[in-house]
């Protein structure tokens, strides 16, 4: 989510202290993660104790640091601000109030400062990247609160509400299993209610989504608070279809007490935030644009990019790659063109009119959700093929599910992750075909859906580690599986092609807008345009992404600048190992430590190179 950045407003109210400048990692922790495999240094010169036995006790302190933290954050104690990852066992949704909020700040803090007193250098090869990581995590789970990011609990491309829909998808089997859901739906205005008193301090401020993102962002919201039949709402579901073994009776029983649950909490509590949203959100909601613009907001923007890059890097930097990368593949998507002999109305026009063709010819679109489903279950078993030459194959699977409608119209085209490929059948004239190739490479295999299995799957690694996520590595595997499909040779037609680099385009024309919107002041109409003439998306795909970039600042640069840091750490492994690459081994290699921030990747891989070279 967005995080806030306001040191002081205009009504004198005090916000927290600044945010230390600090890189994603130091140079020392850097200096330690380049120590060959099983180097220990020298404990401090004031320590009597041999450097083995400094490195089992710096191992050893590190491993109770982060142990009973990651205990008492699985307990309930570091609440996420949705209930997307609560389990069953939860009767209760997060408390995301400003006083608990503050309650994890402190122990987040008093866990960075008995990090700070532990030398990495000191800690084993393994522990070095555990401790780089972990850092890392934390950090940015302070930062949150340090910036009362919980203060915008929703954007463009998400919301606390519509989260909620998730948590009726998971698996109930027990009689106290709907016990506990039943109890987290009476839960809702509480949750709510706190979201709310959020929100009001966040206008306070001057810190909320941008109002020219807002239309429309209700819908979801008044879907709910209009219904009338309590079994109609998504989350009702779980009790049409319970499971055999629950006595008929006792279905019964919790079905009437879910749709009373319905009736007299939640629907309610939508009602109460739809009109919460008209009356107070919407007409008190800031005019800009840019995060730069907020009070203190060039420090928030730099922070955001530190979290989502895992880079220090300045909008300028940025934006200038973005410019770079647009070039190029401009240059390759004139390629194609030619290959296909298109000639538009005219040499200045004939871009735009390849576009607009692309957009318009019913021979790229599905005629029916199904449609669309089934290409992408096709996709996904041409996929299976080949998949086990170029990666290891974990044991998970995953499954192919359409995009529930009440968040559909503005999420993206889909979406992946460890089980679940979500393919948007929402607006079927905004859903091309020549893209569904790259789209499902990404999201599921060998992409996010395979990426997260694997993480998971790493048995030895801490739990911190494998329930881990880094946008940049895990956004930049994905787009750089969407060119691994050319090596798998999933594209099978010039505009599947097409297809690919406009993606790529989309994903680098990001680098432009979101650095032009946040540091350069864009405009909405600069930015969609610009959006608009580099790409094949659809104008529905091109706005709701837009409006993302303007009220999510910085998580969209992840994707390009991860990938970039990829393809160039492939470049040098097939340079340094000539014919000794294995792109197998490569892509395994990438894969083998989970998320990690991107200077820990090119450190692994820098490592695997030289193994591989000594491997003779």
């Amino acid at each position: 989510m967005p995080e806030p950045d306001r040191r002081c407003d205009d009504r004198g109210s005090q916000s927290p202290e600044p945010l230390p400048v600090k890189t994603s990692l130091s140079l020392a922790l850097l200096l330690a993660l380049t120590l060959p495999a099983g180097t220990v240094a020298a404990a401090p010169a004031k320590s009597a104790v041999p450097a083995s036995l400094a490195a089992h006790s710096a191992d050893d302190r590190f491993k109770a640091i982060y142990e009973k933290e990651w205990a008492w954050r699985q307990a309930g104690g570091g609440e996420a601000s949705e209930d997307a990852d609560a389990p069953a066992s939860a009767t209760r949704l997060p408390d995301v109030g400003a006083a608990a909020q503050q309650a994890r700040l402190k122990v987040w803090e008093d866990v960075l400062a008995q990090l700070e007193a532990i030398d990495p250098a000191t800690l084993s090869a393994e522990n070095r990247i555990n401790y780089a990581i972990y850092e890392y995590q934390v950090q940015n789970l302070a930062d949150e609160v340090r910036l009362r990011a919980y203060e915008m609990p929703f954007n463009s491309d998400s919301s606390f509400w519509s989260n909620l829909g998730f948590m009726a998808r998971r698996e109930m089997k027990t009689v106290q299993d709907y016990r506990n859901y039943i109890a987290r739906l009476n839960d809702v205005p509480r949750y709510f209610g706190q979201q709310t008193e959020n929100m009001r301090a966040g206008l306070a401020r001057g810190f909320s989504v941008p109002r020219a993102v807002l239309e429309g962002r209700d819908g979801s919201i008044a879907a709910v608070a209009g219904l009338q039949d309590p079994t109609a709402s998504p989350l009702y579901a779980p009790l049409k279809k319970m499971p055999a073994g629950i006595p008929a009776e006792e279905q019964q029983k919790l079905q009437a007490e879910a749709r009373q649950a319905i009736s007299d909490s939640v629907i309610p509590a939508f009602a109460t935030l739809l009109e919460f949203f008209h009356e107070e959100y919407v007409p008190q909601a800031r005019t800009t644009l840019a995060a730069e613009k907020m009070p203190g907001g060039k420090a928030f923007y730099r922070q955001q990019i530190r979290q989502y890059t895992t880079l220090d890097m300045s909008p300028q930097q940025i934006h200038a790659v973005g410019l770079s990368e647009v070039k190029r593949i401009q240059q390759e998507m004139n390629t194609i063109i030619d290959t296909l002999g298109f000639e538009g109305n005219s040499a200045e026009t004939r871009f735009a009119d390849f576009l607009e063709f692309l957009r318009t010819d019913p021979q790229f679109y599905a005629k029916t959700p199904e449609e669309l489903l089934w290409r992408a279950a096709w996709i996904s078993k041409r996929v299976d093929a080949v998949i086990g030459k170029f990666v290891t194959l974990p044991r998970a699977r995953f499954t192919i599910v359409p995009v529930p409608d009440d968040i559909a119209p503005f999420w993206t085209a889909g979406r992946g992750g460890m089980g679940t490929y979500w393919v948007n059948t929402y607006n079927l004239p905004a859903r091309p075909l020549y893209n569904l190739p790259a789209l499902t490479l990404h999201e599921s295999d060998p992409g996010h859906a395979l990426q997260g299995a694997l993480a998971a799957e790493q048995g030895e690694q801490p739990e911190f580690r494998r329930n881990n996520y880094i946008s940049a590595y895990g956004e930049g595997w994905g787009l750089y599986t969407e060119k691994l499909g050319v090596d798998m040779g999933i594209y099978e037609t010039p505009y599947e092609d097409f297809g690919r680099l406009t993606y790529e385009m989309w994903r680098a024309a990001r680098l432009v807008i979101d650095t032009g919107v946040h540091h350069y002041g864009w405009s909405r109409e600069r930015a969609i345009a610009y959006l608009r003439d580099h790409t094949a998306l659809s104008e529905h795909e091109v706005t709701t992404e837009v409006d993302r970039y303007i009220s999510w600042p910085a998580q969209a640069l992840s994707y390009k600048l991860g990938e970039i840091t990829i393809v160039k750490l492939r470049a040098l492994a097939e340079k340094e190992l000539g014919g000794k690459f294995d792109l197998k081994a490569f892509n395994d290699a990438v894969l083998r430590q989970g998320s990690v921030p991107l200077p820990v990747l090119e450190q692994q891989i820098h490592a695997f190179i030289a193994e591989r070279k000594q491997a003779g």
